[in-house]
């Protein structure tokens, strides 16, 4: 398939109209009044859910336990956030935000700084991400494939959902697979991770199921997918959480429709503490988890709970900018998005250099979702920054329906090596961290579903073009899975789904570096949007010249006319 060869990218782009780590001794100084603020919008988590977490995974909390007597042991300042943390079940906020590093099951994991305890975050993960999946139809018996989607938007009826045949693994790759799962129950994560992957080999080798000329790629998808995730859990426990991300990612492109990829996905994201990202995950796993056929409420619950905390955590650990959600009952006018940006300022005094209120879409928080009976409580997102040039960008990308990143000033010539690194410094570290966080509590995008998609495969090709190959795959990657996520998310037109199948084959070929005489689609659409910005921008220019020059004709015949008065 030529990449992008069926989709007329331009007639639907024209269409439109003109609409991570910082400091911790920053964190540790930010002034707690500034830490509540930020917080102070966001309500509690359900007291059952507490008290059903202090019910599960006995022998994880000892361990942690353990590991937290061994932590304090180690140095004074080790000691005082250990007490800081014991001291977080009773306080919603902390006087100082100090980040240490417990080391239950071999994994690093940074302390989180909002009210909901590490403690409850490390139970959450152990009942339902690091659960030992011993055989492989624990995958299918869960992943009940709908006939037809959901809608949680419209309240419409449901169709019925049957389960998908478990298929029969091939016995070469099943006996790999008792091995690998025999050492990860041992807790030899290592020699687990490495059996993951020579059985990982083996089934993109042919050898998957016991007839392979009969199996159907859902059946080959799904055992590579139940591969991967294992493979995700077991860099999890080493402490390697960069390992695990594109697994992560791999596991939820081959089986998208499964919620626990997501959490894992989520789990990942959070040791690496990208929190805005692991608090999406966990939003598309609660709503994966309801929309195939989830029935236990304590489980949507703790997902509910974790991404929750996410959320809190990327509020709290961000310098840059500041949130505020209010309720939204019916469409604002002027005066009262005026109003808004006043509580705003009043609220958050050090993030008003540039206000504003995300105009298309509105958001949900996971204590008032609930996807079984929409329509849920939506929330207006406002957001104020430090600096007035990072708002303006993101106020300008939220108006547009494709999203273009570019600071180009001549369309037409190629973007040389430093404006490439000068446009990574201000997108991939100052307006991505942004649109993740905005996207954390926003299930689908209004104007085109594959928008968020286009923004991370056009911070690919600025990776790409300063040579970090690594990271340029690891966001390709989450970007395949998050085209592989859409149609579960929500209904899509057919140019949607024309624009969803392009992309998918230009990032596939990519990642796997075949060349084309064609451009990837992200960067045709990329080029034409920085073509009409330079065309705005020369009509603005003329009619801003054109207004000073009939005020300079307009000045000058009223001294004309005074003059002659005089005489």
């Amino acid at each position: 398939m030529e990449p992008g060869s069926n989709f007329d990218f331009q007639k639907y782009f024209l269409s439109a109209s003109r609409r991570n780590e910082t400091s911790r001794q920053k964190h540790a100084n930010k002034e707690p009044n500034v830490v509540a603020n930020k917080l102070n919008d966001i309500p509690e988590a359900p007291q059952e859910v507490k008290k059903h977490l202090r019910d599960v995974a006995v022998e994880s909390m000892e361990r942690i336990k353990t590991a937290e007597i061994k932590t304090e042991n180690q140095s004074n300042d080790a000691d005082r956030a250990s007490r800081k943390r014991k001291s977080e079940t009773n306080e919603k906020l902390t006087e100082k935000k100090e980040a240490v590093m417990l080391e239950p099951g071999n994994r690093l994991i940074p302390a989180p700084l909002s009210h909901i305890p590490l403690k409850t975050l490390l139970d959450i993960e152990t009942e339902l991400v690091y659960i030992d999946e011993e055989e492989i139809s624990f995958e299918f018996a869960e992943v009940a494939m709908p006939a037809g989607r959901r809608s949680a938007h419209r309240g419409c009826a449901t169709t019925a959902m049957s389960a998908p045949s478990v298929p029969r693994v091939d016995k070469q790759l099943q006996v790999a697979l008792w091995d690998a799962s025999d050492r990860y129950r041992q807790k030899n994560y290592a020699v687990a991770a490495a059996q993951f992957a020579t059985a990982l080999e083996l089934c993109s080798k042919g050898v998957a199921t016991g007839k392979p000329f009969d199996s159907s790629p859902e059946d080959i998808s799904s055992i590579a997918s139940f591969i991967e995730t294992k493979l995700v859990t077991c860099y999890l426990k080493l402490g390697k959480p960069d390992l695990a991300l594109n697994h992560s990612h791999r596991s939820i492109f081959l089986n998208p429709a499964y919620f626990r990829n997501h959490l894992r996905q989520a789990a990942v994201f959070r040791c690496l503490e990208r929190y805005s990202e692991a608090a999406r995950s966990a939003m598309i796993a609660d709503y994966m988890y309801w929309l195939t056929g989830g029935t236990e409420q304590h489980i949507s619950k703790l997902i509910k709970l974790y991404w929750q905390a996410m959320i809190e955590e990327a509020i709290t650990r961000e310098e840059s900018f500041s949130v505020m959600y209010t309720p939204f009952v019916k469409k604002i006018k002027v005066d009262k998005t005026d109003k808004i940006k006043d509580t705003f300022a009043k609220k958050h005094p050090d993030y008003v250099e540039h206000i504003y209120t995300d105009p298309h879409g509105l958001h949900i928080l996971p204590q008032t979702t609930e996807w079984s009976s929409p329509p849920s409580q939506q929330y207006l997102l406002t957001l104020g920054f430090r600096n007035k040039h990072i708002g303006k960008i993101l106020e300008k990308l939220s108006s547009r329906k494709l999203p273009i990143f570019s600071d180009q000033k001549a369309p037409f010539s190629p973007i040389t090596e430093e404006e490439s690194r000068r446009h990574w410094e201000t997108v991939g570290k100052k307006i991505m961290p942004v649109m993740d966080f905005i996207r954390s509590t926003k299930l689908t995008d209004n104007f085109c579903a594959c928008s968020h998609v286009i923004e991370k495969l056009h911070y690919a090709s600025i990776l790409g073009r300063l040579q970090q190959v690594t990271e340029q795959s690891q966001v390709i990657n989450q970007a395949m899975a998050e085209l592989a996520s859409i149609p579960y998310l929500q209904d899509i037109s057919q140019q949607d789904a024309e624009l969803l199948q392009s992309l998918m084959a230009d990032a596939m070929d990519t990642l796997e570096g075949r060349k084309s005489d064609k451009e990837r689609v992200w960067n045709k659409i990329e080029k034409i949007g920085i073509i009409e910005d330079f065309l705005y921008q020369v009509e603005d220019s003329y009619l801003k010249n054109k207004r000073l020059r009939a005020a300079r004709r307009e000045k000058m015949k009223m001294k004309r006319l005074q003059n002659t008065q005089q005489h």
